[in-house]
């Protein structure tokens, strides 16, 4: 039996289990299970959802040097470095269309005007001095009206920073933020620092200057609250999936366009805008970012001025993008307050756990096939409930609470199949051979096996034996005895199993068998007289067929009682049956073979009729005594299941009850006559009647009791 201290053990590994592989998922080894988390979730959101945002009504917008400024004059076949009076006029374009402010992901560590290569009696910087001029008042315009930060990169203890000059021009340190971008442990670029320690001194990344330029506030406090971010002095990134989410503007074509003085065209696309000056291109300044499974082909081309567009590119959509997008998303984070918001170590751990829980339990408390299936749907569920989540900019953990989720589970079976299980395979081992599978399978699903050592329950016993066996046996060889036994024993036997009865044992032709033990039944008498009528109605038809017996005829006896009874594994310590005992089987053993003196097929006793009487029609046959038992057993003879009793049965039980009060009022004429007309055809009738007849001629002592003791077994 499944006591109360198995079912808190079971309990308590489900509970252990799962929180040993929550927390195992969550240990800082596996950290970038998270990451992993993020990556996903922005892909599944870009499948479901697709773009979060419409591309113009993006705040950061970016001006590239591309690949279609490289192929175009006169900047093809130049290095970015001559490229500088053309980006200055382009960025005085810019900040006069009414940019709020522009930033250059973009170092130019030198100047061509300082270049000291001896160019005929001088130097190349020497002969090209004042090569930088536009450029540098550009800069400085723009800076001064707070509109320009240039970048910089710190790298090891050597930082690449903008020339002197352009330094010079912005004022220096106030308008010159960082570039650098923070990497997971994975390498992969999820988030970006707020503030970068320069001389000792922490100033703003570019990002947040800009942003916070562009909302007039201070670069630590956007959009009015304090950002609070998972790993300390970071963001993490929400990035949209797909392309093109940021317009981009290819330099080659604002220089044509600014060149024909189309002023509208500039104040129409960077008007309120934060602008990023960058290099866009297939190979350099790529990084590889949570964005890396929701990418598309790139065609990074914003709206065109005056060049025409060139054709959309072929190449396949890669894991990388380009750098600048980094920071565009990051500004973008910052201006709409939708920068990811993500759980700490201790919401993720109470997250996969509680996940794990569900599953754990669901393993001890279901077959395998519905553990696995309540796991599969308890992931989905999550994995929707998380997606949408994100749309929301709540970066809930995916990975982990799932992945915990399948370690409970596997871990789960793995303690169930050891332990928990033990005893219900014991179950199946021990009862495989004398009880119906599905007996067996309700019993484990019960979880309600029977008591080692025997323990009292309320049954009824089923007793049976064939009429004339003896004649029968001797009829037939041993094979032939063997063959005919196994047939008829097997038909009773799936009888009584079908109706959730257990088979003790078997007595030559006799059958023994409890219903009510060791699975509990509620109706476990009815399913006994159902058992019965069904077994004589299965004799029956083998008596018409096979052929070869019907030259026996077969004659069965059944007696049914309930009652207490003991039930158990009982026997010695090195064997031992589970078997029935006590007053019980003894009645029923009795009614078995009672019913020879009263011309029946089947016999209950008093408790079976009272536990069943509904379900069936019945007739009271008489009160009696059995040898070795003082006390008198009313008894019944179940005719037929209620509903399908036929007329000549109604009559019979008519008959006979009218027969049976004249006979305990000692009116044996009345009886006599309620009998003649039915006794022909109904053997206990016609035995009643013989009784009355003798009683009638011989009438008893005044002490009689109406009660039948039987001579014999």
């Amino acid at each position: 039996m499944m006591t109360g201290s198995a079912r808190f053990r079971d309990a308590g590994a489900a509970l252990v289990i799962a929180v040993l592989a929550g927390l195992l998922i969550l240990a800082p080894p596996l950290d970038r299970l998270h990451g992993l988390s993020i990556d996903l979730l922005t892909a599944l959101r870009w499948r479901v959802f697709g773009h979060m945002h419409e591309p113009q009504a993006s705040p950061a917008v970016v001006v590239a040097l591309d690949e279609e400024t490289y192929r175009t004059p006169p900047f093809v076949g130049t290095p970015a470095i001559t490229w500088t009076p053309e980006i200055g006029q382009v960025l005085s374009a810019i900040i006069a269309g009414g940019a709020k402010v522009v930033g250059f992901d973009i170092v130019f560590p030198t100047s061509i005007e300082q270049s000291e290569i001896p160019f005929g009696d001088g130097t190349l910087g020497g002969r090209l001095r004042g090569f930088d001029r536009d450029f540098l008042r550009a800069l400085a315009l723009g800076a001064h009206a707070g509109k320009v930060v240039l970048g910089e990169a710190q790298h090891r203890d050597f930082p690449i920073m903008p020339a002197p000059g352009q330094r010079i021009a912005v004022g220096q340190g106030d308008n010159i933020r960082s570039l650098n971008v923070y990497n997971d442990p994975d390498d992969v670029v999820r988030r970006i620092p707020l503030s970068v320690v320069i001389d000792g001194t922490p100033q703003p990344s570019m990002a947040v200057e800009l942003a916070a330029r562009a909302l007039g506030t201070a670069p630590m406090t956007i959009s009015g609250y304090r950002i609070a971010p998972a790993v300390p002095n970071t963001i993490a990134l929400n990035f949209d999936g797909g392309s093109e989410a940021i317009p981009t503007f290819s330099l080659a074509d604002l220089r044509v366009c600014n060149e024909k003085g189309d002023r509208e065209f500039f104040r129409g696309h960077f008007d309120g805008k934060v602008v990023l000056i960058a290099t866009v291109l297939d190979v350099e300044d790529r990084q590889v970012t949570s964005k890396r499974f929701a990418t598309a082909p790139e065609n990074p081309v914003g709206p065109r001025c005056a060049l025409p567009a060139p054709p959309p590119s072929t190449v396949f959509a890669r894991d990388s993008i380009p750098g600048v997008y980094t920071h565009a998303t990051a500004v973008n984070n910052l201006i709409r307050g939708d920068a990811l918001i993500e759980l700490g170590r201790l919401g993720r751990v109470v997250i996969s756990i509680a996940l794990a829980v569900l599953t754990a339990g669901a393993v001890m408390a279901l077959p395998l096939f519905g553990a696995v299936l309540v796991y599969i749907v308890a992931a989905g569920v999550w994995t929707s409930g998380a997606t949408l989540a994100f749309t929301h900019a709540l970066a809930l953990p995916l990975i982990e609470p799932v992945l915990a989720g399948l370690v409970s589970l596997g871990a789960a079976t793995g303690f169930r199949f050891l332990v928990a299980d033990k005893d219900r395979r014991f179950l199946r081992k021990s009862f495989a051979l004398y009880l119906a599978p599905a007996v067996i399978e309700k019993m484990v699903a019960a979880n309600k096996p029977p008591a080692l050592g025997g323990e009292t329950r309320n049954v009824t016993v089923f007793f049976s034996d064939l009429a004339g066996f003896s004649s029968i046996s001797e009829a037939l060889a041993p094979p032939d005895l063997v063959k005919f036994m196994n047939e008829y024993l097997s038909a009773m036997t799936d009888i009584i199993q079908e109706y959730g009865g257990f088979v003790d044992k078997y007595i030559g032709d006799a059958i023994v068998a409890v219903f009510g033990a060791p699975l509990d039944d509620a109706d476990h008498a009815a399913n006994a007289v159902n058992a019965a009528l069904h077994c004589r109605e299965r004799l029956d038809k083998l008596n018409r067929d096979p052929t070869e017996w019907q030259r026996f005829s077969l004659r069965q006896r059944i007696g049914l009682n309930s009652g207490d009874a003991l039930v158990g594994n009982i026997g010695s310590r090195q064997r031992f049956n589970y078997t029935v005992m006590g007053d019980t089987v003894n009645v029923a053993s009795r009614l078995e073979g009672a019913n020879k003196y009263f011309g029946t097929s089947i016999m209950a006793a008093k408790s079976t009729f009272d536990r069943a009487a509904a379900s069936f029609t019945w007739r009271e046959l008489d009160t009696i005594r059995v040898q070795g038992r003082d006390e008198p057993i009313s008894i019944y003879e179940p005719l037929a299941r209620h509903g399908q009793e036929t007329p000549e049965q109604k009559v019979l039980a008519a008959a006979y009850r009218h027969a049976l009060a004249c006979w305990r009022a000692r009116d044996f004429a009345g009886c006599i006559a309620a009998l003649a007309p039915v006794a022909a055809a109904d053997p206990p009738s016609a035995i009643l009647l013989q009784r009355a007849k003798k009683l009638l001629a011989h009438p008893p002592a005044h002490d009689w009791d109406a009660v039948n003791t039987l001579e014999g077994k």
